[in-house]
């Protein structure tokens, strides 16, 4: 049987052409998906036109209002409850689709998930696990923005999350756990942070390292990184901004030498780009929710959307919910 993936498409910047380009790249290259475009029937029909006949594994579900990505999240989903997202949402939660994706509003597509999907039994508050490219390798961050006031068990279930998903999805063999705090020592950061180590450190399965500060999460000292979601969106906003700094910055000194330079180094900062390129590794799976969804980049173009598909596929493939509730389901965590 086909998995069944929902898509936003009037989610993100570039939408709805670069999310329908992107869905006819995911039902090419995966004979195993059906990917259901979400929104306005309208313009998603116009746009598959233009690229050629409607593939059959290719469907169009229609949604007649969206939510900006400068809305309120609470706000829009009250207020628009035949958006796109609440539309994707009812979907999944009535077991039409198996998995949800969107490059929109991060706030509303985590809440219409929760709203309409639910937490998992086990888990108390859903989190955001993104992947962050190294030299060293991917590390997995949670949480990004899905819970700003975490208490001790919040984060040390998505310690567990965090570590199923890096193992399972991402490939990483026993992934080591870093605590994002203020210093390495076990006494530093807050109560919440310190009362977190505490129960990381109890538990022989998590492979847990201690405290990592920001800058260490490029030094390889750990796979996986927890933090509330405050601190893991402005380390994610930091590295995205640093990151495209620091190549635009490379671009300009190239282009102001001469055409043997430019030519001999394109090559190396091609690859450089494409390594630490966000849309290599799709979406960040809001990991807690009874389903899957997918949340992109909002710049996301047809690259990153298409692997955003290939990302949902795999955690459906690898059963990650089910490991989830093997790994929580009995556990008794107290903070």
């Amino acid at each position: 049987m086909a998995t069944r993936i929902a898509l936003d498409a009037m989610g993100g910047d570039h939408a709805p052409g670069a999310i329908v380009r992107g869905a006819l790249e995911a039902v090419a290259q995966m004979e195993d998906v059906v990917v259901v475009l979400v929104g306005r029937e309208d313009v998603i029909h116009q746009e598959i036109r233009a690229s050629g006949p409607m593939p059959e594994r290719l469907e169009v579900v229609h949604a007649s209002e969206v939510v900006e990505m400068d809305e309120t999240p609470t706000e829009a989903l009250r207020q628009k409850k035949d958006s796109s997202l609440m539309v994707m949402a009812k979907l999944a939660a009535a077991g039409e689709v198996d998995a949800i994706i969107s490059a929109g509003n991060t706030g509303a597509c985590a809440a219409a998930a929760q709203l309409r999907m639910r937490p998992l039994k086990c888990i108390s508050r859903p989190g955001i696990a993104v992947t962050l490219p190294t030299f060293y390798g991917p590390v997995v961050l949670c949480d990004v923005g899905a819970n700003i006031q975490s208490k001790p068990h919040h984060l040390y279930e998505y310690a567990v999350m965090s570590t199923l998903y890096a193992e399972q999805v991402v490939g990483i063999k026993s992934p080591r756990v870093g605590l994002v705090s203020i210093g390495e020592e076990s006494r530093k950061g807050t109560e919440v942070v310190k009362q977190t180590h505490e129960l990381l450190s109890g538990d022989s399965r998590i492979n847990f390292v201690g405290n990592v500060e920001g800058g260490e999460l490029f030094q390889n000292r750990c796979e996986v990184a927890v933090s509330d979601g405050f601190v893991g969106n402005i380390l994610l906003k930091f590295i995205e901004g640093l990151s495209e700094g620091l190549f635009q910055s490379l671009t300009g000194e190239f282009r102001a030498e001469d055409p043997a330079t430019r030519e001999r180094f394109e090559g190396v900062l091609q690859r450089l780009w494409a390594r630490h390129d966000y849309s290599e590794y799709g979406g960040a799976p809001l990991l807690g929710v009874d389903g899957v969804c997918i949340i992109c980049h909002g710049r996301s173009q047809e690259r990153a959307i298409r692997n955003a598909v290939k990302v949902a596929r795999s955690f459906l493939q690898h059963r990650i919910n089910d490991s989830i509730v093997a790994r929580l389901g009995d556990a008794t965590v107290a903070g």
